[in-house]
């Protein structure tokens, strides 16, 4: 399906760019290009926008795969306002409150983004001897988004100066430091360390180990509530689809490139299942970083060496979800939870270094209909429950086998801690796997974010935004800087297109 946008004249003097994949970095790339002035063809292998968002409709429910919120919506009111447009015309936005209920097996809780009054009594009544640590903290995020997220995360660092010149902000914002040391040298309370460090977890990286910079593109427990998109983070997509296209964008679906053909040191055309061909100044792929050089670029040997490399990289776990619609309402349960096992430090090392499958685990559970009703017929709710998981390289196991274990196992902790008689309510369910991943989505080993956000995968460290041999080959997404989670898909997509339109002007 190819859908054109308002000014499809072909202009033989203007420069033209092609997206590959429409997740949120594709998209986001592909507004700033085509409102640059580049004529831009963004080609998604599935039938809809969206990569790794995915949605699924059954028996009057919308269930959906992807972020579970957004914690600032600022970045897409930016792509909207490139062209004197406003977001609030295209999405409209929800705020949740609190943005995220941690909860603990020995019954403590904690309620992050619920207001700043909410805020101070949640901190009196779980760390009252942090409570001036965790104020430090708070303006450390304050800071260090300015300086470090800003700076380092939207700078595409793509040499030796570029990287040099960020390294003063990554001192100042103490990014040497891990997220679980960071947050230990503001806060000593238990709980609240672990609610601190795990959005790096949801991001794909070790708390344990990841810098802690990479908690400033995630929520953190402050004040502020998240935003949840009516209609769910997939309309949130196709709005930013439409978008390109009222820009003048051409939007190619259900159309998989299955080749790049290079002529020299340029990517000369792009070659999709259909048959289309088309030559392009510049190719910017979104698809998953291995899918692109070992499967597109098989022709070339760039492909291959680059495949050998990223082979030998280390990757971020996996994930496996349940996706569950219920009998009866649950507003007692917010919009986002997450519910710790008995272990932290230990799950952690069996998910990144032994990759064992545990007994316990820590679950995300994410309640879309308590925010957006018409996600399920009246009277009844929609859930998603998702467990990191190690990949596919690590935990080579039969998913088709194990999923349904696993899901009771899901099933049944929710109903110990929140839902006594789940079993009697369930009225629909399905599971995603790592298997799922990588079949459906073409990630490596099933890795849900890539490359591993370590120590020697991070910054100029990770992958380049263009390519280093390949002139007219860039990249955007998970595998880039500043990584994963969707505010650094959003930062790297900015970064790549001022790199992009600055070397085609």
């Amino acid at each position: 399906m190819v859908r054109l946008g308002k000014n499809p004249e072909h202009d033989p003097t203007r420069r033209s760019t092609c997206v590959i994949g429409a997740g949120l970095g594709g998209l986001a790339l592909a507004i700033r290009l085509q409102a640059g002035g580049v004529a831009t063809t963004l080609v998604e292998a599935r039938g809809e926008p969206g990569g790794c968002l995915r949605r699924w409709r059954r028996d009057g429910f919308t269930f959906e795969e992807g972020p579970s919120l957004l914690a600032d919506p600022a970045p897409l009111r930016e792509l909207w306002s490139l062209t004197g447009e406003d977001l609030g015309d295209a999405v409209t936005f929800a705020e949740v409150t609190p943005a995220c209920r941690y909860s603990w097996t020995d019954g403590a809780q904690f309620d992050a983004g619920s207001g700043e009054a909410e805020l101070a009594r949640q901190l009196a009544r779980l760390a009252p001897g942090d409570i001036a640590g965790f104020e430090e903290f708070a303006r450390w995020a304050a800071a260090a988004r300015i300086d470090g997220w800003q700076r380092l995360g939207e700078s595409a660092l793509h040499s030796p100066a570029a990287a040099a010149r960020a390294l003063p902000a990554l001192v100042r914002s103490q990014g040497w430091r891990s997220a679980w040391g960071l947050t230990g040298h503001y806060v000593k309370e238990r709980h609240l360390r672990e609610a601190l460090a795990f959005p790096v977890l949801q991001a794909g990286g070790n708390p344990l180990a990841t810098s802690a910079l990479h908690l400033l593109g995630q929520p953190l427990a402050s004040g502020t509530g998240g935003w949840w998109p009516r209609g769910g983070m997939v309309a949130l997509a196709e709005a930013m689809a439409a978008r390109f296209e009222q820009l003048g964008g051409t939007l190619r679906l259900h159309d998989p490139v299955v080749r790049l053909h290079a002529v020299g040191n340029r990517i000369a055309e792009v070659e999709t299942q259909s048959g289309w061909r088309a030559h392009f100044d510049a190719v910017a792929s979104n698809a998953d970083a291995m899918h692109t050089y070992r499967d597109l670029l098989r022709d070339l040997p760039r492909g291959a060496q680059q495949a050998r490399r990223l082979a030998r990289r280390d990757y971020s776990p996996s994930a496996f979800s349940v996706h569950f619609a219920l009998e009866g309402t649950w507003p007692g349960i917010p919009h986002q939870s997450v519910l710790f096992g008995p272990r932290f430090g230990e799950l952690i090392a069996d998910l990144f270094d032994h990759g064992v499958l545990p007994q316990d685990f820590v679950l995300t559970l994410h309640h879309p209909s308590l925010t957006d009703p018409d996600l399920a017929p009246q009277g009844k709710s929609v859930f998603r429950a998702t467990i990191p998981v190690a990949h596919l390289g690590k935990l080579p196991i039969d998913w088709e086998t194990v999923a349904p274990l696993i899901e009771q196992r899901i099933l049944d902790e929710i109903g110990r801690r929140l839902i006594p008689d789940i079993r009697d309510r369930v009225i629909t369910s399905f599971v995603t796997t790592p298997r799922d991943l990588a079949l459906e989505l073409n990630y490596h080993m099933g890795s849900a974010w890539s490359l591993a956000a370590s120590a020697l995968q991070s910054g100029p460290l990770r992958l380049a935004h263009r390519d280093r041999k390949l002139a007219n080959l860039y990249l955007v997404g998970a595998a880039t800087h500043p990584g994963a989670g969707l505010a650094a898909v959003l930062a790297g997509a900015k970064a790549a297109s001022l790199q992009l339109l600055e070397e085609l002007s």
